[in-house]
């Protein structure tokens, strides 16, 4: 039994700390970003994060992948699929990809992340620059075909409820920093193309 009511986060200061996302990017010769890939299940984020991640890593990058399902395994298992459960998924998402920023590492990130509020939540949490969406524009016609895990079949049978695409809105972005069709756009192909846009930027 509780002996006292449950105090949040009322008596809790932010501490200063002595060293900074700056210098702790600068001894790994980066800049701190987190690449937000979001979209339809099946339309190739995680095959696209790991491709990438792959090639980073062969420049000597200090990364971490974040992936949907693999984070609700551990972090998220306490959560379902409703629309609250998935923005606090977000949320806490966004939240350590923060906290990994700030360790000086590129972050990306594999998530339907479905809406478009939750997505410039996680924008906001991060520095001007550092927060990239990647949309993967790929057709629900694609996707469903692909149907890698067999989700949608599912999906249309009634056995998984609230699916995005199918029964739960999918809220594209307005303004990705890039943007990929993956039904003509290889995995390789995109993520060359996002590590030239690192470069353009100055984040490696």
């Amino acid at each position: 039994m509780p002996l006292h009511p449950l105090r949040r986060n009322t008596n809790v200061s932010w501490q200063r700390e002595e060293v900074g996302r700056t210098e702790r990017a600068g001894l790994k010769g980066q800049r701190s970003c987190v690449l937000w890939f979001t979209g339809l299940s099946g339309s190739g984020k995680s095959t696209i994060a790991n491709c990438l991640e792959r090639l980073l890593l062969t420049q000597g990058r200090h990364t971490v992948l974040l992936d949907g399902d693999n984070v609700r395994h551990g972090l998220n298992k306490d959560l379902g699929f409703t629309e609250a459960d998935r923005v606090e998924n977000i949320r806490r998402v966004g939240e350590v990809a923060r906290l990994m920023a700030d360790a000086g590492l590129i972050v990306l990130t594999a998530f339907i992340s479905p809406f478009l509020t939750e997505r410039e939540l996680v924008r906001r949490l991060l520095p001007a620059g550092e927060f990239i969406e990647i949309y993967l524009a790929t057709p629900l016609t694609e996707c469903e075909r692909r149907d890698p895990k067999g989700l949608y079949r599912k999906a249309r049978r009634g056995e998984i409820p609230d699916f995005t695409g199918i029964d739960s809105p999918y809220e594209a972005p307005e303004a990705p920093e890039l943007r990929f069709d993956t039904s003509d756009c290889s995995a390789e192909t995109c993520a060359g193309i996002i590590l030239e846009y690192l470069a353009e930027m100055k984040l490696i």
